[in-house]
């Protein structure tokens, strides 16, 4: 594998010759342990710690820090992708404004949630400021983090979202949708998120491709692994003109079964989307033995070299990544699930920069 770079300034390349890729990952150092800023990157990982509208498990605002904390701990050779760390991956700091904003307004929603279930008294009058409040904040998201993820789109850099519950990459599709005519979303994922204003939230984690699907720029949504969704959803699936394409666990399954490879099924999916695409990654795509502290882990899904091999295949077929999230990593009790979220994240850096050209790869 050859890195490829135009540019390069000096002290990156000082730091290249200088950094041991084989020693022990330091504590409280960059991201996956490597020493680059944000100019010396080629990857910057956006982190957006919020989960206000989550209605099951909370814990994923804190899913940014658990994967960067767990990330020094990988070790960075691939044998598809040697001194893919060259690149440079870059996280900045977690906006602890908005994770502070995160808890404030998740004590008022869980009261609502609680109402909605019956659980907590009260009357839909005094619990509508709440749902204005959180719509606005969503808002203001939206466009913070539209605006931030666009200034580094206009650097050059590859961009991916770390959340955070599933709502937070909206504001980058909005940016995308503003650099790319048209472009197709992966989503790998136990749920539909198809939902119109979950619970009365506009932004909600289950809302998040029917709130993307209102970007005319996004032609095609290709669903892979749903095995939890209402029958709205599904209506809304069959109802879209071809625009949706849905690939629903239990049937990937049972081809499977039947004897129909993995490889023929990437095949077919792939072959739904378009030449740029998005890849919405969350984390309880997976099987939830990977990922038990994700906010609403369903039984079932993709081992991960399952969903490693659908990347990798994806790439292959010649299609550019443009961006991408990863979301709903929650720590939980025990360092497994940032451990497994840090190591999906590595792979979705390094073969959205292959796509792009600034890697590489041996398929040998």
């Amino acid at each position: 594998m050859d890195f490829q770079q135009p540019s390069m300034c000096d002290s990156k390349r000082t730091k290249l010759t200088s950094f041991d890729p084989n020693g022990v990952g330091e504590v409280g150092s960059g991201l996956f342990g490597l020493p680059f800023t944000e100019e010396e990157s080629e990857v910057v990982v956006f982190p957006i710690p919020w989960e206000v509208t989550v209605s099951y498990n909370a814990g994923t605002a804190q899913g940014p820090a658990a994967v960067r904390d767990a990330s020094p701990q990988l070790d960075l050779f691939d044998p598809e992708l040697q001194n893919a760390w060259h690149l440079g991956i870059h996280m900045p700091e977690v906006p602890e404004e908005w994770a502070q904003e995160s808890r404030r307004l998740r004590e008022k929603t869980e009261a609502y949630i609680g109402w909605l279930e019956g659980s907590v008294q009260g009357t839909e009058e005094q619990f509508q400021q709440t749902i204005e409040e959180v719509n606005q904040k969503g808002e203001e998201l939206l466009q913070w983090s539209k605006q931030a993820t666009l200034e580094y789109l206009d650097k050059g850099k590859l961009v991916g979202v770390l959340g955070g519950d599933h709502s937070t990459p909206l504001g980058f599709m909005h940016a995308l949708a503003q650099k790319h005519e048209e472009f197709g979303i992966l989503q790998v994922d136990a749920h539909a998120d198809l939902r119109n204003a979950y619970e009365g939230f506009t932004y909600s984690h289950a809302s998040i491709m029917f709130n993307a699907l209102k970007l005319p720029q996004v032609k095609k949504l290709v669903q892979v692994g749903i095995r939890d969704l209402c029958q709205g959803e599904a209506e809304l699936v069959d109802q879209s003109n071809g625009r949706i394409t849905t690939f629903y666990d239990s049937k990937i399954k049972t081809k499977m079964y039947e004897g129909n490879t993995w490889r023929k099924q990437c095949k077919k999916i792939i072959a739904q989307l378009p030449q740029k695409v998005y890849i919405s990654f969350d984390i309880d795509g997976l099987d939830p033995k990977l990922c038990p502290g994700t906010g609403t882990p369903v039984p079932g899904g993709f081992e991960f070299e399952e969903a490693v091999y659908l990347i990798k295949a994806l790439v292959k077929s010649g299609r550019e990544i443009i961006g991408f999230d990863l979301c709903e990593v929650a720590p939980g009790d025990t360092e497994w699930n940032g451990n497994v979220g840090a190591r999906l994240l590595y792979k979705l850096c390094n073969w959205m920069a292959v796509s792009q050209g600034r890697l590489v790869a041996d398929h040998k």
